[in-house]
């Protein structure tokens, strides 16, 4: 047990110090394309204390699908989100957006759209395309504006075993995994 825990710290004070000796000289390195700059992401981690991990993009995913009081689920790209039976009143049309992004993240619609107390919707968002060191911090699911800003962390899950991290969602947005 203490040896694992050794060999974890290892790694992350080498991916740290990998990621902390690479250069940010932007002079160097020629213009930064339309989608890296528009980005929070600014190092391996992310931004702020809690940052937003960074992964390489995955393609551009998009799903519309028909869910009613019977509950269902709809995949995006490696994400999942699942209503259960009773959240929804009536039929609604809904629509997963996952955006070719340095962050893995979700938009939602109809944006705003609520459940039944007590019987939120499940998002998970898969992060096997992250970074090394980004998968050995604990994950969450946060809420944030479409420029990804961080709004506010939810309650989340962290399989570590299949890369992947989910949460309850009380209503529709844009959501993202963090560190």
């Amino acid at each position: 047990m203490q040896r694992s825990r050794r060999v974890s710290l290892l790694l992350l004070a080498t991916a740290l110090a990998v990621g902390l000796s690479c250069s940010t000289d932007q002079s160097t390195t020629g213009p930064v394309p339309p989608s890296a700059a528009s980005s929070p992401q600014t190092s391996l981690l992310g931004t702020g204390l809690t940052g937003l991990l960074y992964c390489s993009p995955l393609p551009y995913a998009s799903t519309t699908q028909t869910i009613g009081p019977d509950g269902g689920t709809i995949s995006v790209g490696p994400h999942t989100l699942t209503i259960p039976a009773g959240a929804l009143s009536e039929e609604v049309e809904i629509t997963a957006e996952a955006p070719s992004d340095s962050v893995n993240s979700v938009r939602l619609f109809p944006e705003g759209l609520t459940f039944a107390n007590g019987d939120p919707a499940r998002l998970t968002l898969s992060y096997s395309n992250c970074t090394l060191l980004g998968r050995l911090l604990p994950k969450r699911i946060v809420y944030t504006t479409d420029l990804l800003e961080l709004i506010n962390t939810l309650p989340s899950i962290d399989d570590l075993l299949h890369r992947r991290v989910s949460a309850p969602l009380e209503h529709f947005s844009r959501y993202a995994v963090s560190w």
